[in-house]
């Protein structure tokens, strides 16, 4: 094992190492992707893609792996120098654009794994799902709940997350979270701290984004760089309609 992953041994074997070198990640997002790239990058995933047309901005420094000398600046420019000065030799690839339908199947071919971190504003994050199902390429669903972490996994055998969609009614991130919170009263561990934040969330006056923060950003990065380890080296994982969650609220 090389020097730079020397701290990964008993964890990592090498021949696992080797493994998720080269296994090819798609990120689509660059804003919880930020801190999930830079963390799959420190154990050693050196070929990732990025995908954003956004532009840094001061709030999304409270969670995103961004300085305030980054604002105004592209995000997918800023990260990849940010990884890079982590590992010159890795192959970071990125795009400043936007995915939409008519664009996404290009940025597909030859990935083995997806992250998809894309605003819930358009339904291209459910069509991005539905291309990757069809290619046979595993998507994680990354959701900042604050205190707490969120990941589902989209496959080529699970069901989509359009499952759970209400009739009627555009979905966003807030249909996921309220399905998790019920998923997990029903089993006997009801997390009543999340519906009291979609409460107060939903009784904002304002249309604004919802409430994030650093925590759930470190611990959903975490997450994913976990399950795409356990993808690429042909462990099993949990598929939606599963998930994985992370918090101290219920300690």
């Amino acid at each position: 094992m090389s020097t730079r992953y020397i701290r990964n041994r008993i964890y990592v074997t090498q021949e696992e190492q080797k493994m998720i070198k080269d296994f090819p990640v798609l990120l689509a997002g660059s804003g919880i992707g930020s801190v999930i790239a830079e963390c799959a990058l420190r154990l050693g995933f050196e070929n990732i893609t990025i995908i954003d047309g956004d532009q840094v901005e001061e709030s999304n420094l409270n969670r995103q792996n961004y300085v305030n000398s980054d604002v105004s600046l592209n995000k997918v420019d800023v990260i990849k120098n940010r990884l890079l000065s982590i590992h010159p030799e890795a192959n970071i690839t990125v795009h400043n654009c936007y995915l939409t339908s008519n664009n996404i199947d290009l940025f597909l071919e030859g990935k083995k794994a997806a992250i998809n971190a894309l605003d819930f504003s358009s339904d291209t994050p459910l069509i991005f799902d539905k291309l990757c199902q069809q290619n046979y390429i595993p998507v994680l669903h990354p959701y900042n709940l604050g205190w707490g972490g969120l990941l589902a996994v989209i496959s080529s055998k699970s069901p989509s997350l359009e499952s759970i969609a209400k009739p009627n009614e555009d979905f966003t991130e807030v249909n996921v979270v309220e399905y998790a919170s019920s998923y997990l009263k029903f089993w006997g561990n009801p997390h009543d701290w999340i519906n009291e934040v979609l409460t107060r969330y939903k009784e904002e006056e304002e249309i604004i984004s919802p409430p994030q923060l650093s925590v759930a950003s470190y611990l959903v990065a975490s997450m994913c760089t976990h399950i795409l380890f356990n993808i690429a080296t042909g462990k099993e994982i949990k598929e939606f309609p599963e998930f994985y969650m992370t918090t101290l609220m219920n300690q």
